[in-house]
């Protein structure tokens, strides 16, 4: 679906899942939403080279961050970015990111308001670590990919100009 100009493109087009959730960290629910993302991101032509599962937990989602940056130059995570107490993967983004990129979380919650208003509760961020593009989307299965599908074709120009290709035709 999406291709890269630049060399190395391939490698570009590696991607991570991190799935955020308690009850699926324990084993007590399956993860449907980081298959979900997966599969969306496989058939739109990225290579998912990792997949996580960690709790609600702030340093946890920031150690796999971290960890998964050094291997994907995009990181989706599932999961944690509504208003419960537990739900801290945004403020755990972005403190492992250097800059955040705001229009892709507005895009996200305006596209997700066409269909429930109940998407003004998510607090989803996008941000840079390094070249790895970090994203979150919600943690329902509908939810994450409608979000994904939503800013999913910035993604490769967005991973062009992080690799240094600023050049305006």
């Amino acid at each position: 679906m999406f291709s890269s100009t630049i060399e190395g493109g391939a490698a570009l087009m590696t991607a991570a899942v991190v799935t955020v959730s308690d009850s699926c960290s324990r084993g007590e629910r399956a993860d449907v939403s980081g298959p979900a993302v997966a599969e969306l991101l496989e058939k739109s032509g990225f290579h998912v080279v990792a997949t996580r599962i960690v709790q609600d937990d702030s340093m946890q989602i920031q150690n796999a961050l971290v960890h998964l940056a050094l291997e994907a130059r995009f990181i989706v995570t599932t999961g944690g970015t509504g208003i419960a107490l537990r739900d801290v993967t945004p403020e755990a983004t972005e403190a492992i990111c250097e800059r955040l990129v705001d229009g892709v979380g507005e895009r996200m919650r305006a596209e997700g308001l066409k269909k429930t208003p109940f998407a003004a509760l998510s607090r989803g961020v996008c941000g840079m670590r390094g070249k790895t593009l970090i994203l979150n989307v919600p943690g329902s299965p509908s939810g994450a990919v409608e979000s994904l599908r939503a800013v999913l074709e910035l993604v490769p120009h967005a991973l062009e100009l992080l690799e240094g290709k600023t050049e305006h035709s």
